[in-house]
């Protein structure tokens, strides 16, 4: 699994905010046709994955931030989202830079271990976390991963396998799952 990218590209990114989108140290992005719609994959200055955000979606950052749109950046994210769409790719090897607290990085990194095609609870995330009455707070920082379907984010259901809270709409939540033929209890 790729890890985040490193610290100090992080605290560069925090540090250029002021400067920068509001986002931080985003300079590009690219926009790419998928199967549940357009995805904008946005990258720092250093060419690194900060964002992959589905259209309408909930805590979508204002395109404004997002920097020149250039078909030439993010070509191995692109690359990797089209082999999952095509069903021959079950998890993406890419370097991430999310902005985010400690805690959602936390949640975000536990969801990058649920494995292809299975699915967990808020519950068992915040136990993963450290944090095993913090559901909410799970979900929360969940809904607002900002790289989705790389960061797994729709493979998180509620405790009876509802397919709550999926800020890029739960039918595209369930399209994600059904392409990864998971399991989902209870439906």
């Amino acid at each position: 699994m790729a890890e985040w990218h490193s610290v100090r590209r992080l605290v560069r990114a925090v540090r250029s905010r002021a400067g920068a989108s509001a986002v931080g140290g985003i300079v590009k992005h690219r926009i790419i046709d998928t199967p549940v719609g357009p995805v904008t994959l946005v990258v720092d200055d250093d060419g690194v994955l900060c964002g992959s955000y589905l259209a309408g979606q909930r805590h979508h950052p204002d395109p404004a931030t997002f920097g020149e749109r250039s078909d030439e950046v993010a070509g191995d994210a692109a690359g990797q989202l089209a082999e999952y769409f095509a069903g021959k790719r079950t998890s993406f090897d890419l370097p991430l830079a999310p902005r985010a607290t400690e805690f959602q990085r936390r949640v975000w990194l536990a969801l990058r271990d649920v494995p292809y095609g299975q699915t967990v609870t808020y519950g068992w995330l915040a136990e993963q976390v450290g944090s095993p009455r913090g559901s909410r707070a799970v979900g929360a920082a969940v809904g607002r991963n900002p790289i989705s379907i790389i960061v797994p984010c729709h493979r998180a259901v509620g405790t009876s396998g509802d397919l709550t809270g999926y800020a890029g709409g739960v039918e595209r939540k369930r399209f994600l799952l059904d392409l990864e033929g998971g399991l989902l209890p209870g439906l």
